[in-house]
């Protein structure tokens, strides 16, 4: 039996079990969460139903697996596009609209033609016709206001945003790991 690269991913947990990271999703192709149990760099935590065999072995393909030496997150995250786009939660900090990746833009607070760096402190999310509309002028100047204060966050910031994005596939032997913000049965 053929199983793709893409099916039955394993949610990747630190020592402590807690997920690598919530946004992307901590997860590793099958492959290598065999490869890595094989190795001993991990526990299995759960199984799928399915497995893969070799001549004399059969292994039941890990759903979750924990490593088995904890992995310190780094002290401040890092300045990427993305991380900024999850700080301000995939907002514009303009018009106040969410949208997708791939129509949002790094926007300079203070225009770099002006001397605006590209830091934290400078950077905001912004869509594309907002982008236009402020131009190479300041938010005052445009007319504009930022939703929020452009600011370097906390890796718990990071992951907390992360944690309202909850990713399209989800296994239910995940979901003891996961804390999605989803609202709680009352009984």
């Amino acid at each position: 039996m053929h199983i793709a690269r893409h099916e039955c991913p394993a949610l990747v947990l630190n020592a402590d079990f807690r997920p690598l990271s919530y946004y992307p999703l901590s997860i590793w192709p099958w492959q290598d969460a065999v490869k890595a149990s094989i190795l001993d760099r991990v526990n299995i935590v759960a199984v799928y139903d399915r497995a893969v065999r070799s001549p004399s072995t059969e292994i039941r393909l890990p759903s979750v697996i924990s490593l088995k030496e904890f992995m310190t997150p780094a002290v401040r995250p890092a300045f990427t596009r993305f991380n900024v786009f999850l700080r301000d939660r995939f907002t514009c900090q303009y018009c106040g609209w969410r949208y997708a990746t791939s129509e949002l833009t790094f926007e300079h607070v203070m225009p770099r033609s002006r001397g605006g760096k590209t830091t934290w402190e400078n950077v905001v999310t912004a869509c594309g016709d907002c982008n236009l509309e402020k131009a190479n002028r300041t938010p005052s100047e445009a007319g504009m206001r930022l939703l929020r204060e452009a600011h370097q966050p906390s890796n718990w910031e990071l992951r907390e945003n992360g944690r309202s994005f909850p990713p399209n596939y989800l296994h239910e032997s995940w979901r003891d790991f996961l804390y999605w913000d989803t609202e709680l049965d009352p009984s």
